[in-house]
């Protein structure tokens, strides 16, 4: 089961995406001998084995049914274990669009965090492109490459560094890195963007965006990217709100 493919039926070892209520959607991996618990009823697995993917169960004393979904960067993002803060669909969305990201883009995301942004730019990459992403701490760098293992996201390279001591450049990959986007949300995005000229593409518009919650990293960052070389600069705010 992938983020970046598409499959009509569960099956055995597949994770699925049990949607329970609107605020309640809970990443399962099938397996015939577990049973999933929940305040609507109690759901084993083999009632979800040979069900096509957006089906609806009923629970297995005949009250109460769940939603079976097939995982996409979108309900990832409502249902993933938080490491730290994380980027929702509005400005995910938003930042896609406006550095261009597509199928073939070779994009640089710093850091990786609870890796909601990086199951969307993986797979609007694929299956051409390429994702470099780096975490500095370990065990969120730990717990982001087994999520990318499972899900089979491989056109994801996740590094264990410091990019803002030790920058972007990696020992351990063959080919060059040649960068066209970067995405840094990093607490201090003005200590790393000295280190991006080895990374970045030569011969294209580069992007990059920020991601920044206060007035005063914004004021540090653009100073460091007009510093460096970088033009058309603007800050943006997005505002998701639902109506009920």
């Amino acid at each position: 089961m992938t983020f970046v493919g598409y499959k009509e039926i569960i099956e055995e070892g597949d994770l699925i995406l049990a949607f329970i209520g609107r605020d309640a959607i809970k990443p399962i991996r099938v397996h015939s001998s577990e049973t999933l618990n929940t305040r609507y009823g109690v759901f084993p697995h083999t009632l979800m084995i040979g069900q096509p993917y957006g089906s609806q169960i009923t629970s297995s004393k005949g009250y109460g049914f769940i939603h079976l979904l097939q995982p996409t960067p979108e309900l990832w993002t409502l249902s993933l274990p938080h490491r730290t803060q994380i980027v929702y669909t509005p400005d995910s969305s938003y930042i896609t669009q406006r550095l261009g990201i597509t199928n073939g883009s070779r994009v640089i995301e710093a850091g990786t965090g609870s890796a909601s942004f990086s199951h969307s730019l993986a797979r609007t990459v694929h299956p051409h492109g390429q994702l470099f992403t780096y975490e500095f701490h370990h065990f969120r760098y730990e717990e982001a490459k087994r999520e990318f293992e499972e899900h089979g996201l491989n056109d994801i390279i996740i590094n264990h560094t410091d990019v803002c001591k030790n920058g972007f450049e990696l020992e351990n990959y063959d080919g060059e890195i040649n960068a066209d986007s970067i995405f840094l949300d990093l607490p201090a995005p003005w200590e790393a963007i000295p280190h991006l000229p080895k990374v970045t593409n030569k011969n294209e518009k580069v992007g990059i965006c920020c991601f920044s919650p206060c007035i005063e990293q914004v004021d540090k960052t653009v100073r460091a990217l007009t510093e460096n070389g970088w033009t058309s600069i603007e800050m943006v705010e997005i505002q998701g709100r639902r109506w009920e």
